[in-house]
């Protein structure tokens, strides 16, 4: 099992059994399966208990008053572990993806369509929060489970209907694909990702420095990475170079892959890079950006010392920071 180098949201902790999802027959014996659990959400919010630190996991052999209300069911995938891989057994030299090698189903269920009060009580929670507002009392798995099942959903929600005939589409796949009703269509609709590029900016040369910027909207101690989308026929470098000559005013000279991170909020992927600029001047838009300055490392740790966070502790931007100030340590 891994876990992304520790980033939020990815790890990879489940088996999405994506040969076996396409059959119903499959499907309706995990939901019967006394080992299988369900993970409720209501609007992209997780269902919790515990003073709010606990999402609930409900048995799936207890939920028929849940299920008969709720709005999609998904299918995410079979979890236990056996002999390190999620919920896959070797045997006789043969991967069998069944709930009898050792993974047991888990299912998300969208309780939406109902009053917050009514999706609480059938799931047996206390109140309904933010996946990242928790994210810090989560262990790994189970902040990554909360982030795939709310995308997962949210697409549901937000895909109801085929974009090329207006006909309403209907979950196949265990719900990882929507196939259009249309009689003339049949089209079939994935979940939407939307990449985006997120870039620690070194200075040319000495002393050594990187760029943050201040979003619009931001506070005045707002500082984060730049970052933006990818656009129709780019490559992920392509973004880079285009995102901070149009956001900043600064050509890249050369850029370096760090990793990448899940973050469906609502379907985002974001994929980090350090780039070094050609040059050390700036210009920022006025638009996207309010300012844009470069940091030296010690500035950087007067920030941390006065509580000023690196980013979003939960996210990826977090990780380029605090790589890029341990490497001058």
């Amino acid at each position: 099992m891994r876990s992304d180098g520790g980033l939020a949201y990815g790890g990879g902790w489940w088996d999405r059994a994506g040969a076996r999802r396409d059959d119903p027959e499959w499907l309706g014996s995990l939901l019967t399966a006394p080992d299988t659990g369900l993970v409720a959400l209501w609007r992209d919010r997780c269902l919790v208990t515990d003073g709010g630190t606990r999402p609930v996991r409900i048995p799936a052999v207890d939920a028929a008053a849940l299920l008969a209300e709720a709005g999609e069911v998904v299918f995410l995938g079979l979890d236990d572990p056996v002999d390190g891989v999620p919920g896959v057994t070797p045997v006789d030299g043969v991967v069998d993806v069944t709930p009898a090698s050792g993974g047991r189903a888990v299912f998300a269920v969208d309780l939406s369509p109902l009053p917050e009060e009514r999706a609480l009580a059938l799931a047996g929670a206390d109140a309904s929060v933010d996946v990242r507002a928790i994210v810090g009392t989560l262990d790994a798995a189970e902040a990554a489970l909360q982030a795939y099942a709310r995308g997962l959903l949210y697409w549901h929600r937000h895909q109801r209907f085929c974009g090329g005939c207006g006909a309403a589409t209907v979950p196949v796949a265990g719900g990882h694909v929507r196939r259009c009703a249309g009689t003339d269509c049949g089209r079939l609709l994935f979940p939407r990702i939307e990449p985006a590029v997120i870039v620690l900016v070194e200075a040319p040369g000495p002393p050594a420095r990187c760029l943050l910027a201040r979003h619009t909207g931001a506070g005045p101690e707002g500082w984060s990475t730049l970052a933006g989308f990818v656009e129709v026929g780019e490559s992920l470098e392509d973004a880079v170079r285009r995102e901070l000559v149009e956001e900043a005013g600064v050509p890249v000279a050369e850029m370096s892959y760090q990793g990448s991170q899940a973050w469906p909020f609502p379907a985002g992927l974001m994929v980090g890079f350090r780039a070094v600029a050609a040059s050390d001047r700036v210009r920022v838009d006025g638009v996207e950006l309010l300012e844009a300055r470069w940091f030296s490392r010690a500035e950087l740790r007067e920030r941390l010392a006065a509580g000023r966070a690196l980013g979003r502790p939960d996210s990826i931007d977090h990780r380029l920071l605090t790589d890029w100030l341990t490497a001058g340590d």
